[in-house]
C-alpha cells in the first residue's frame, strides 16, 4: 500500500494542532466536571460547546453533514455517534463521549468514557468501569507502542493485545481512527486490531487519532433509526477512548492531553516531548 507524502505535517503545521488538541481537551474536562445521573446528554453538549468557544475553537462536529451538536453521546450499548437530546442520565450508565474542537484550519479530536455511580447496582457499575479501564489502557498501548514503532500498524497489534489479555472482551473492527489534520478526517486508517499491511511509515509529521472502541458481549453493532447512533446488536455495554497524537522529530506528544500524555505514558517509562 503506497502513501502519499501529503499525510506527514511539517513541524509548523504541527505546533498549530496544539491548540485545537487543548480545546478539544477542556470540552471533555467540561463534561466530566458536569456529568451526573439527573443530567441530560444535551446539557453535557451545551459544557462542551461553552469549553470550545472559551478556548478560541469551533465545534468541528457540527461541521459535518447533518450532523449539529458538540459531542457524541452514546450510552450503555450505544459505541459510538450517539446524538445529544433529552435523554436524562440515569445511575449505573456507562457514557461515552467523543468531541472534537477546529482553531485556524486545524482539527483536534478525543472520547472518554464515563462511569456514574450506582450503590444499587455496584456489581454493573464493576463491570462497566473494567471495561472502561480495560479500553482506555488499551489505547495507551497503542500511543506507547507509536512511540517506537516503524510503521503504523503495530499500533493495532498493541491494542489488541491489551485487550485480549484483559478478559473475553469484543474489539469492533467496522469503526476505527484515522489520520487528522485539516479535516478531522484524514488518511491513513489506523486499526485497534491486529492486520497483516504494515500500514505507512512512522516517522515526523505523522498525526493520528487513535480510538480503541470495545464491548462487553459480541462486536456486531448496527446503525439506529437517527442514521447515526451505532449500538451492539445484543445490547452490552461499551468503551470508547480516544486522544490525537503526533509524532515529530523529539518524540510523540498526546496533543488532545493538558500534559501531552505524560501520565498515561508514564508507566511505559516514556517521556513525551513537547512540540517546539
Amino acid at each position: 500500500m503506497v502513501f502519499k507524502r501529503s499525510i506527514y505535517k511539517s513541524p509548523a503545521q504541527l505546533r498549530l494542532m496544539v491548540a485545537p488538541g487543548l480545546a478539544t481537551a477542556a470540552s471533555l474536562d467540561a463534561v466530566q466536571n458536569g456529568i451526573a445521573a439527573g443530567v441530560s446528554t444535551l446539557e453535557l453538549d451545551a459544557l462542551a460547546e461553552q469549553a470550545i468557544i472559551a478556548a478560541g475553537g469551533t465545534p468541528n462536529f457540527k461541521l459535518e453533514h447533518g450532523y449539529h451538536h458538540t459531542i457524541c453521546a452514546s450510552v450503555n450499548d450505544e459505541v459510538v455517534h450517539g446524538i445529544p437530546g433529552a435523554r436524562i442520565l440515569q445511575p449505573g450508565d456507562v457514557v461515552s463521549i467523543d468531541s472534537g474542537a477546529v482553531l485556524d484550519g486545524w482539527n483536534g479530536d478525543a472520547a472518554r468514557t464515563f462511569v456514574l455511580p450506582d450503590p444499587t447496582r455496584p456489581e454493573v457499575v464493576a463491570e462497566r468501569q473494567r471495561l472502561s479501564d480495560v479500553t482506555e489502557a488499551s489505547l495507551w498501548h497503542g500511543i506507547a507502542r507509536l512511540a517506537s514503532a516503524s510503521h503504523l500498524n503495530e499500533v493495532g497489534e498493541a491494542i489488541e493485545e491489551h485487550i485480549l489479555s484483559q478478559g473475553e472482551y469484543g474489539i469492533l473492527t467496522d469503526y476505527i481512527g484515522h489520520g487528522i489534520g485539516r479535516r478531522m478526517h484524514e488518511e491513513p486508517p489506523v486499526f485497534n486490531y491486529r492486520v497483516r499491511a504494515k500500514g505507512p511509515e512512522v516517522k515526523p509529521g505523522l498525526v493520528v487519532a487513535i480510538e480503541p472502541m470495545v464491548v462487553l458481549g459480541d462486536a456486531e453493532t448496527y446503525v439506529k433509526d437517527d442514521g447515526w447512533t451505532v449500538a451492539t446488536e445484543d445490547h452490552s455495554a461499551a468503551a470508547h477512548w480516544e486522544h490525537s497524537v503526533a509524532v515529530h522529530k523529539d518524540g510523540i506528544w498526546v496533543l488532545t492531553a493538558a500534559d501531552g500524555g505524560a501520565a498515561g505514558l508514564a508507566p511505559f517509562g516514556i517521556v513525551p516531548a513537547p512540540l517546539a
